[in-house]
């Protein structure tokens, strides 16, 4: 639709993807080097003078800062190393700054490398110092009627980073939260602060993170574990007790997330399909239960178990907690007139809102961050003043299919079925220069580990760069997913390695991680 409205689609991936199909331009990048685009990008916004600030001036500070950082990155001299063509980047850089309107977007693939913090600083620089944030056709915010922004901080917690650390590797908590990458040597190195004892819900760590395999040895060591699942997977398979819980046609649903990234504001509550069995329980429902059987003091500690889980229920409950964050909300709706309008409720377009979502006690954003301008130097060494060398290695990036749900759906027939799709993706030269050709199996081997699976070449792979799927390699003893086993796959994150993070946050770096490829005979 934008393309047919006169505008211009660029997308910038080390794969010619499902989207590149469909864009105006795709350009292939070297994989972890999108931090390098970016600083060029500015470079050349601000040595041009391209800056327009506009209806953003009176917000932002820190512009002069910018400008001064991205001095040294100029397109000439990140070109070789991001393998895209200086007059590229300056063709890219002016036309995004003299366009009506543009955005700079990007989510997973830029976030999951070594820089992937600073990339995310950087679009929202680009966004800013073009004009192109809080503007129709830019990067707008929503207006969700469960506001996290403005709702009351016990509807809605506000985030923290860098609060505390973890015990081995002194991680930084975000929101509460350590980064996935260091759980298997919390439970693996012994001392004060040693994990023993776990609860998972739902996901499959054990394919979905870093260095699969160590951390299928360390839940394999834990005291005691227990999983909120269905199945009996890869991960689950070590759990000494295994609580399912009712399936998502069997309660309701409210999307916190989404209707904070949509692209118009609507607002939508999903009731039940079906009435559980009576035995069954929610995920919420077995969280609090457990909690509740642990608790012997505090505020519900003397209560009764049955009066206390029916005032948990009552009073904190997600219906509770949804229905307050509504009140609260811009619209001020109520659960209950929600669930009177069962195709939703749209809310109107997205409209320029800036001083109404500015939580900073200045009213200012930041755009030169203490934090993310100190990580600057370490892309500097890293990346700018080293010298490239492959070594003769290939740069493995992953990949998501749209009928896996990463893992999900591998145990459906229907969703397995046809020609096999955990293959390596491997540009026609790189196989050439392997004597290999499609649907020959190969050995795939990192620092982590190793893997066999089918070699696919495809030209819509970029030169030096290869590409595995997520979430497969049912092949672990001991899981119940008949179907999955039968499709196994590999696990591409028996590659990745969990020592490999974005040091400035602690993000497992999946993307660019240097990998060898042989026949496998």
């Amino acid at each position: 639709e934008i393309r047919r409205r006169g505008g211009k689609v660029i997308l910038i991936d080390p794969r010619h993807n499902e989207t590149a199909r469909l864009a105006s331009e795709h350009i292939f990048i070297r994989p972890g080097t999108d931090v390098l685009l970016l600083l060029a990008l500015l470079h050349v916004v601000f040595d041009e003078g391209l800056t327009r600030l506009d209806h953003l001036a009176p917000f932002t500070k820190g512009v002069e800062t910018v400008g001064n950082l991205v001095v040294q990155f100029s397109p000439e001299r990140v070109a070789p190393i991001t393998r895209i063509n200086a007059d590229q980047i300056r063709r890219l850089a002016r036309e995004f700054a003299a366009a009506e309107s543009a955005v700079c977007y990007g989510r997973i693939g830029l976030s999951t490398q070594e820089f992937g913090g600073v990339c995310q600083w950087l679009i929202n620089v680009l966004n800013i110092v073009t004009g192109n944030l809080d503007r129709i056709g830019g990067a707008m915010f929503t207006l969700p009627a469960f506001d996290p922004v403005s709702a009351p901080e016990s509807v809605a917690p506000r985030g923290s980073f860098g609060r505390w650390h973890s015990r081995v590797r002194k991680l930084p908590e975000f929101g509460g939260e350590l980064p996935v990458a260091t759980l298997a040597e919390e439970i693996l190195t012994e001392g004060p602060g040693q994990i023993k004892a776990l609860v998972t819900l739902a996901g499959n760590p054990v394919l979905s993170t870093p260095n699969g395999r160590v951390l299928d040895r360390a839940l394999a060591s834990l005291e005691f574990m227990v999983s909120i699942d269905f199945y009996i997977n890869e991960t689950t398979r070590h759990a000494h007790i295994i609580l399912p819980p009712t399936n998502s046609l069997e309660r309701g649903h409210y999307d916190l997330a989404f209707h904070l990234l949509a692209v118009r504001n609507t607002t939508k509550y999903s009731q039940p399909l079906f009435k559980p069995e009576d035995d069954t329980r929610h995920d919420w429902e077995i969280l609090a239960e457990l909690q509740s059987r642990m608790t012997t003091n505090g505020a519900f500690g003397s209560l009764a178990r049955g009066v206390r889980n029916k005032f948990i229920k009552q009073f904190f409950g997600p219906e509770r907690i949804l229905d307050l964050g509504l009140r609260f909300g811009p619209y001020r709706l109520s659960l209950r007139k929600l669930k009177q309008a069962p195709h939703g409720i749209d809310l109107g377009p997205l409209k320029p809102c800036l001083p109404k979502r500015l939580r900073t006690p200045d009213k200012k954003i930041e755009l030169a961050p203490e934090v993310l301008v100190k990580d600057l130097e370490r892309v500097r060494v890293k990346l700018l003043d080293a010298t490239p060398d492959s070594n003769g290695h290939l740069l493995l990036i992953g990949r998501r299919q749209l009928r896996s749900n990463n893992s999900w759906l591998h145990n459906s027939e229907r969703m397995v079925k046809g020609k096999q799709r955990c293959t390596i993706l491997m540009h026609p030269d790189d196989a050439a220069d392997r004597d290999l050709m499609s649907g020959q199996n190969v050995l795939v081997r990192s620092r982590s580990g190793e893997i066999v699976l089918p070699v696919e070449v495809s030209e819509e792979m970029m030169r030096g760069v290869v590409s595995i799927p997520h979430g497969w390699g049912h092949d672990r003893p001991g899981n119940r997913l008949e179907v999955a086993q039968q499709h196994a796959g590999a696990s591409i994150n028996d590659l990745t390695d969990h020592q490999a993070i974005d040091a400035l946050c602690g993000t497992a770096a999946f993307n660019g991680t240097p990998v060898t490829v042989i026949a496998h005979t």
